[in-house]
């Protein structure tokens, strides 16, 4: 199927007209009032573009190229995980983007019933059958978002609903420069209030890893550079 060009309405970080699909259902989007195809993963796996983005809810959303304090972050965070998980040898994969979350609804796995598909910055999965040739199918154990002002509402409101309703346990965001804020998931299903640390105000404290046992990292670690 040969793609066709699609329209980007304002700016990267949006909902996007994505190249039709022999299966896609037309439904309106809520972010920009106009009526377009709801995607599946299926569908999502004939664009060819080479162009970041994710689907939520059947929605495609481009993704703008990370600046350089957010690499440097996020590179800081995944370093010093890997490094304590292979000394160890344990049964956790931390794994840094890009690479495919697809979070299915409903217990339905196959391509074509899948609409979400996200790229954190950071996961860690320690069922392994969570992992495949395609990346990740399920909720991470852990999610790590490095934030810009660009996507602050888009990771606070829309991926905090997601990442909670897919049971992910532990979720992560960081705001550079200055703080990132842990919630953790609770027995009812519901992430907690969130724990903040600030680089200014409490610059020798350590954040621990609750989805690995044993770990932490000092935030003067975690924003150095």
């Amino acid at each position: 199927m040969e793609p066709k060009p699609y329209k980007i309405d304002n700016e990267l970080s949006i909902i996007v007209n994505e190249p039709p699909v022999q299966y896609g259902n037309p439904v309106m989007s809520f972010d920009s009032g106009t009526l377009q195809s709801r995607y599946t993963y299926a569908d999502y796996l004939t664009w060819t573009d080479n162009v970041r983005r994710e689907l939520l809810d059947g929605f495609a959303k481009l993704m703008a190229g990370p600046k350089y304090i957010h690499s440097v972050i996020s590179g800081n965070i995944f370093a010093k995980i890997w490094s304590y998980t292979k000394k160890r040898r344990g049964k956790c994969k931390v794994i840094h983007a890009p690479i495919d979350v697809r979070l299915p609804q409903n217990g339905e796995i196959a391509n074509d019933k899948i609409y979400t598909v996200v790229q954190p910055d950071i996961c860690v999965v320690c069922d392994p059958s969570k992992i495949d040739e395609n990346g990740i199918i399920g909720a991470p154990d852990l999610v790590v978002e490095v934030q810009s002002p660009s996507t602050e509402k888009y990771v606070i409101s829309t991926k905090f609903d997601l990442y909670e309703k897919a049971g992910v346990k532990e979720y992560w965001v960081v705001y550079p420069k200055s703080e990132l804020t842990v919630f953790l998931l609770q027995d009812n299903g519901k992430f907690d209030t969130g724990t903040t640390y600030n680089i200014i105000h409490t610059p020798d404290a350590k954040v621990p890893l609750h989805t690995i046992q044993g770990f932490e990292i000092a935030l003067k670690e975690l924003f150095e550079d």
